[in-house]
């Protein structure tokens, strides 16, 4: 339901997280907090005085991590999905943030162009029609890798960096889908549970307009993963078997 001011209003089960100084909360029907948004949180490069845009922000959970990092950033997001961005909102302002939050689809340039020093994105991972489900926070109903990688390119900045999480497996997709939007990728990095088995995710950092020059970075353990990020109760996602 909605309240006199127009916002939407529902009682549902909710979740409290605490990330570094901040608490993020979310109610169900939002997309949970993740492992996978917590280490593209600690991969992305920030720096003081950016700005930066979360595109498909949910809970707006990375805008949270990036903060923790670096303060003096100035925040923005775009989410598809009403009570998400409702949700987004609340967290940026109950941890005491100033940041814009925008409900809208991210392919219909939400900001204006080149105005982001940063954009970053935990999107969905499965092409329609690949036999993996989950609804639009999971496949790419609403918006694909293609159409992601050309609204970041739209609203970075020349010499500003876009970065994002995906599955190995669709490497080549990404790399490729980076490159022709002239988002050059300049830093990439697998994460696995152990030595012996194969990654299970790809984190992967790109610079509008930048030279050919690829930086594969050491992988990353999954009992390194956890040691490094910030202080959190969170419950670590296992990928799909």
């Amino acid at each position: 339901m909605k309240t006199d001011s127009g916002q939407v209003k529902r009682v549902m089960e909710s979740h409290t997280e605490r990330l570094g100084p901040f608490v993020l909360s979310w109610e169900e029907g939002v997309f949970p907090l993740g492992a996978d948004a917590l280490r593209l949180g600690r991969f992305a490069t920030v720096k003081r005085g950016w700005r930066v845009c979360d595109l498909g922000t949910g809970s707006g959970v990375l805008l949270l991590l990036l903060a923790e990092r670096e303060r003096a950033l100035d925040m923005c997001g775009v989410e598809l999905d009403l009570w998400a961005a409702e949700t987004a909102r609340a967290n940026l302002e109950r941890n005491g943030l100033r940041g814009e939050i925008r409900w809208g689809d991210l392919r219909e340039r939400p900001f204006a162009d080149g105005s982001f020093d940063l954009v970053i994105s935990n999107p969905p991972y499965f092409p329609v029609g690949s036999g993996r489900g989950g609804g639009p926070a999971r496949s790419e109903e609403t918006c694909s890798l293609e159409e992601l990688c050309r609204a970041a390119s739209r609203l970075t900045r020349n010499g500003g960096r876009f970065a994002l999480c995906h599955r190995p497996e669709r490497m080549t997709d990404v790399l490729c889908a980076l490159r022709r939007e002239r988002l050059e990728p300049k830093r990439l990095q697998l994460v696995a549970h152990t030595p012996e088995r194969a990654p299970f995710l790809l984190l992967v950092e790109a610079v509008k307009g930048g030279r050919p020059g690829l930086q594969v970075e050491p992988q990353l353990r999954e009992a390194t993963a956890s040691a490094t990020r910030m202080p959190s109760t969170a419950a670590e996602t296992m990928p799909p078997a």
